[in-house]
């Protein structure tokens, strides 16, 4: 095969060709860009999708960013007629170079790597995930618990992932095949990677055994003989981070299912292994590992690279996601404060975008899918693009299309949050109109399901809506005879029927013609109705209530 030069190199960045073509107006779902530049190559069927992750530290809501990119081209893809395959591998034969500081439980609780079987972990620097202890004790092997916990993440979002281990890959002989090649051809593996990465002399080899002394994942190899499917090794030390995680020494052989390819041509290898056709990955492979692997795969093994698209990654509040930190959350976290058709919104948006996962501002995503939802129903007006893309989009991340669906804004949804009672948190719900009366049960509950979430959202947030209505029993409240008056006062008008805009106003007035500070009355109602120093704006929030136990409390009956 012809080499490939550098400017006829495969560039990462589909998506941004079309801003180049002047062509972007096009498309106004990006996975039908893609979903053209895969159809343009003519694939067999299934179609093969790609991810991948190293399990290294916690799998955090920001790796989802490679599978839910996948997951919309693979429906367009689908929607087409295709047979698609979404894979993602596991990179577990990757040797664990540092320990982590937070680690995962399977139910997606984060702990501190000293919570639990540290020494699992600890003594086994250099070895594969898979060979490593699970230090929960829950799973066979480190890399396995990891693995579970990504699977899980997947499923939760509705995506069917077909979760692949590349220590599987390796033990079935899957890659034996590929890395017999690449030692057949080491001096072009040689010269092409010596392009990408320092220190590649002539003794560099291709392959990384595992040592069968210590277990460790070796870089010296002595002696390559691939046709017998063997290599010779010495243990040697590997150096991690500016760390050394010392070799045993060992002189040993090992086959070509006893180690691993290193990850410049492992990534090739795993295209070739598994059929690839299209392979979403972070800004940081676009200027590193894409153009090795490409060149590997185009003028070593002889291969078209998968068609790529780079996505920009998003932050947590405004940080990069840190696991090392804490700084991160994860999809079961995420899941207790959205519905999934809201996280499936955020990853549809344009890859080419960085953008901030703000905890502390769930509520403007929410209210914009709520506004992009009623684009595609015709229920509020907007923009030909933003109509367009509504109308095209909406479908992927739904389980269903509901023209009858009902959705409680999201600020609402924490203050009903505020009753701990169901039936009251409907009767408000009912009394400001947000649910019809013609809904049947099914949707009621649907649509009251997303107060449990605002209310974690509240609580994890600890915002102006986090405060719970003492409805069942009445606090312990001492008042003074000015400050009992002014809520007898108040209780005759909020008998009389007003609103809770008028009853705000009504405090004000009450507090001044029983010459009480105004501050104080709020205080005093506070303490009726949550037990707190203060709360939501008090007036607007009573408004909201039965006028009967509203009356009841501000004149210390119930």
């Amino acid at each position: 095969m012809r080499p490939v030069s550098a400017d006829e190199a495969t560039s990462p960045y589909t998506l941004q060709a079309d801003e180049d073509d002047g062509d972007d107006q096009r498309h106004v779902f990006w996975a039908d860009r893609i979903a053209d530049e895969i159809a343009a190559r003519d694939p067999d069927d299934p179609i093969v999708i790609k991810g991948g992750i190293s399990p290294s530290g916690v799998p955090h809501f920001g790796n989802m960013n490679e599978v839910m990119r996948g997951y919309f081209v693979a429906a367009v893809l689908r929607e087409r007629g295709h047979d698609v395959r979404q894979v993602f591998t596991a990179d577990d034969r990757d040797p664990l170079r540092k320990l982590p500081r937070k680690l995962a439980d399977l139910d997606g609780t984060l702990v501190d790597l000293g919570d639990v079987n540290a020494g699992a972990l600890g003594r086994n620097l250099g070895r594969p995930y898979t060979d490593i202890p699970d230090p929960f004790g829950c799973c066979d092997s480190y890399g396995d618990h990891f693995s579970a916990l990504i699977q899980s993440s997947a499923d939760a979002l509705g995506v069917p992932i077909e979760l692949v281990s590349n220590t599987e890959l390796y033990e079935d002989g899957e890659f034996e095949a590929v890395t017999r090649f690449l030692l057949d051809h080491a001096d072009t593996a040689r010269t092409v990677l010596a392009k990408y990465q320092d220190k590649v002399d002539a003794d560099y080899v291709p392959f990384n055994p595992i040592c069968a002394d210590c277990g460790k994942v070796t870089e010296t190899v002595t002696d390559i003989r691939p046709d017998e499917g063997e290599v010779d090794y010495v243990c040697t030390d590997m150096e991690a981070g500016g760390d050394t995680i010392a070799g045993c020494g060992h002189e040993g052989t090992a086959t070509l299912r006893e180690g691993k390819l290193p990850w410049r041509f492992e990534w090739p290898a795993q295209w070739r292994v598994l059929g690839v056709d299209f392979e979403p990955f972070g800004k940081d492979h676009a200027e590193g590992s894409w153009p090795s692997g490409d060149d590997v795969a185009r003028n070593v093994l002889g291969d078209v690279p998968p068609v790529p698209m780079v996505y920009e990654w998003f932050t947590l509040d405004g940080k990069a996601f840190s696991s090392s930190e804490g700084h991160v959350v994860l999809v079961e976290d995420v899941l207790e404060l959205l519905e999934p058709e809201v996280v499936r919104f955020f990853f549809a948006k344009n890859p080419k975008r960085a953008r901030d996962f703000s905890i502390e501002r769930l509520d403007q995503l929410v209210d914009e899918f709520d506004r992009f939802e009623q684009l595609y129903f015709g229920e509020v007006e907007g923009t030909e693009d933003e109509t367009a893309r509504a109308e095209r989009v909406y479908p992927f991340v739904v389980d269903e299309v509901d023209p009858d669906r009902i959705r409680l804004p999201f600020t609402f949804a924490a203050v009903l949050g505020m009753f701990d009672d169901p039936d009251l948190r409907e009767q408000v719900a009912r009394k400001e109109g947000h649910i019809p009366d013609d809904a049947d049960e099914e949707t009621v509950e649907a649509a009251l399901a997303r107060v449990e979430r605002a209310r974690n959202w509240t609580r994890r947030t600890d915002n102006e809506f986090n405060y719970e209505l003492k409805r069942a029993e009445m606090p312990d409240v001492d008042l003074d005879p000015a400050t009992e008056a002014a809520l007898d006062e108040l209780a005759d008008f909020v008998a009389e029927g007003h609103d809770g805009d008028a009853i705000q106003g009504e405090i004000y007035e009450t507090a001044k013609d029983n010459d009480i500070d105004i501050g104080a009355l709020f205080t005093a109602g506070y303490r009726l109705f949550f037990d707190e120093e203060q709360g939501p704006q008090l007036g607007t929030f009573l408004g909201k209530l039965d006028r009967d136990f509203v009356v009841a409390r501000l004149r210390r009956e119930r």
